[in-house]
């Protein structure tokens, strides 16, 4: 039997009958092992995420699975805040109110005009100041009246009450750029604003500002002001 540079018997005394090696060949060299795969750096004891701060137990993060491996994740830059509002230019919160008073001046002029019947009005001797905070679309001017079922926002029933003020005298209407309209309501005797010589007519609104004066009745002063 012949023996090959394996060291296989054969039979064959020219080639190894279990590997076909020459039998007077020279063995074949052996083949180097692999090199085992080398094995990762694991984190630090005490070792925290690059992406959330949390502290690392093993390569990938229990908090929000970032592998400690890798390069730490592009900062975010958070969106830049929007600019303060000027304060000259925050939407005001205005209100109105009407202050109601006796006129001792509008008083006379009606007197001067009126004929005999005005001497039955006297002039209160004593009317405080009152204030109706302006609220809703419109707003109902005139005296009350249960029988009529007639209850006005501005009621001038009184004391002192003006005899000259209708139960439906005038209403005033919310405008869309927040200031007040009055319209007189066909009342008995009429609606003056400010200063001027004639009555409103009759169901027509008219504009008011700030400080404008509604004169109605023998004495009565309505002024709008904000608030």
């Amino acid at each position: 039997m012949a023996t090959c540079p394996q060291g296989h018997s054969s039979a064959d005394d020219e080639f190894c009958d279990v590997c076909g090696r020459e039998i007077g060949g020279a063995a074949a060299a052996a083949a180097p092992d692999a090199p085992a795969a080398a094995e990762p750096d694991l984190p630090a004891a005490g070792a925290t995420c690059k992406a959330c701060g949390s502290d690392l137990a093993g390569r990938f993060c229990e908090a929000c699975g970032h592998d400690s491996m890798a390069a730490a994740p592009a900062a975010v830059t958070p969106p830049a805040p929007a600019p303060p509002v000027p304060a000259d230019r925050l939407p005001e919160a205005t209100t109105w109110t009407a202050t109601v008073t006796a006129d001792r001046a509008y008083y006379d002029s009606v007197m001067a005009v009126d004929g005999p019947d005005a001497a039955g009005i006297a002039f209160p001797p004593y009317c405080p100041d009152r204030h109706f905070p302006l609220a809703g679309k419109q707003v109902g001017i005139g005296r009350q009246s249960r029988s009529r079922g007639i209850q006005p926002d501005i009621d001038l029933i009184g004391p002192p009450e003006d005899p000259g003020v209708s139960h439906l005298h005038a209403v005033l209407l919310a405008q869309a750029d927040g200031t007040w309209s009055i319209v007189d309501l066909d009342s008995a005797n009429g609606t003056v604003v400010n200063d001027e010589k004639k009555p409103l007519p009759p169901n027509t609104p008219r504009p008011l500002g700030e400080d404008d004066r509604v004169y109605i009745g023998a004495w009565t002063r309505i002024t709008l002001r904000r608030t």
